[in-house]
């Protein structure tokens, strides 16, 4: 395959395929953040545990997939719950559903991925894993994740507020998938049934992950 020689501004000389001709031009760009995993859950609460969450960068100019856990900010929707210093986590105390973010600013751009924290307490009857018949979903948003997933009942507001919540076990839940300006709908993933951007879930014993994918 032919090669092509280009010099760029700052003197170093590229050697490229033809097919492949990247400009001197452009910078790295970040264009999304995936936190892994995307859920993890505390079978008790137990304030010595922990779990590890690692965030992976997406770039363009070239592509590229970078570990930046210690890069970006760390943060939780509900502090009361659980705490999270640079990527891991560990329960405060107490029992319920939280999301947590990771944010980075490039190129006055910000940048956030998301993933979803459940606390369990087996011995109160009101928690996720009680005996209360109910049931924990949570939404991924996969894809280029540019939209929002709300639920009927109430309860799942992603990600503006929570991508989890506790719903009756046997009940359905109906959630629907709305694309920010300029994006697109793909696909749901777990649904009992679906219909365009439309989920449909009876609600089975035990946690349950969808994903809703936009384009």
């Amino acid at each position: 395959m032919r090669e092509v020689r280009r010099r760029c501004a700052l003197g170093a000389v590229l050697v490229l395929s033809a097919m492949n001709l990247l400009s001197c031009g452009h910078e790295l760009k970040l264009m999304s953040i995936a936190i892994q995993p995307p859920g993890g859950t505390f079978l008790t609460p137990d304030t010595t545990a922990q779990i590890d969450f690692t965030a992976l960068g997406t770039y363009i100019h070239p592509p590229d997939t970078r570990d930046i856990t210690n890069k970006v900010t760390w943060k939780t929707d509900v502090p009361q719950l659980i705490s999270v210093d640079g990527g891991v986590v560990s329960p405060l105390g107490g029992c319920g559903i939280a999301d947590i973010s990771a944010s980075l600013q490039d190129k006055g751009n910000i940048v956030i991925g998301y993933a979803t924290v459940t606390v369990n307490d087996p011995t109160n009857p009101i928690c996720p894993g009680g005996n209360n018949a109910q049931a924990v979903v949570t939404v991924t948003l996969g894809g280029t994740a540019a939209g929002t997933v709300t639920s009927v009942p109430a309860g799942i507001n992603c990600p503006a507020q929570t991508c989890g919540a506790q719903f009756t076990v046997g009940n359905t839940i109906v959630l629907t998938a709305t694309p920010n300006a300029g994006h697109t709908f793909g696909n749901w993933s777990g649904c009992t049934t679906a219909t365009g951007n439309t989920c449909s879930l009876l609600v089975p014993s035990g946690s349950t992950n969808l994903i809703a994918t936009f384009n």
